[in-house]
């Protein structure tokens, strides 16, 4: 799996209104600038948020944005899912719409097992999560792992 520079930013984008934990929304610029992410490309994500219902803004002077609902409620598969697309594809298709004649046939298990552990996980951490830095115990259990920390 490969996380794409867009879901990197907006984890970070709303990690930052999460933490902030403001009245007032926050200029699209002070995040760009408290994550070192280009503007332009956050002003992109952000629309994309606000459409996909994850932020909501706020025109003119006073201006910005905020989380649209509750950090606790608004996990990372969903921003996933609002900024990128599906959590696993392959050759962008979601698995169960996959299938596989002869030798390749048992392959198809693999990826839907994939998907699985992939969406237990980032259906299982919120942004409230993260912030507060108290994740859940199947992310910090595999974390423990030293081989986790590996490359290959």
């Amino acid at each position: 799996m490969r996380i794409s520079a867009r879901v990197d930013y907006a984890v970070r984008a709303a990690l930052h209104l999460a933490a902030a934990r403001q009245d007032a929304p926050i200029k699209a610029e002070a995040i760009a600038e408290a994550q070192d992410i280009p503007h332009k490309f956050l002003e992109g994500i952000l629309n994309d948020m606000r459409r996909g219902g994850l932020v909501t803004s706020q025109r003119g002077g006073n201006g910005g944005y905020r989380l649209a609902r509750d950090a606790g409620a608004i996990t990372v598969a969903d921003i996933i899912r609002t900024v990128d697309g599906p959590l696993v594809s392959v050759r962008g298709v979601r698995p169960p719409e996959l299938s596989y004649e002869g030798a390749a046939r048992p392959l198809l298990p693999v990826w839907i097992a994939l998907r699985a552990n992939v969406r237990e996980i980032l259906e299982g951490v919120s942004l409230a999560d993260i912030a507060s830095g108290a994740l859940p115990r199947e992310v910090t259990g595999l974390v423990e792992d030293p081989e986790a920390w590996d490359n290959p």
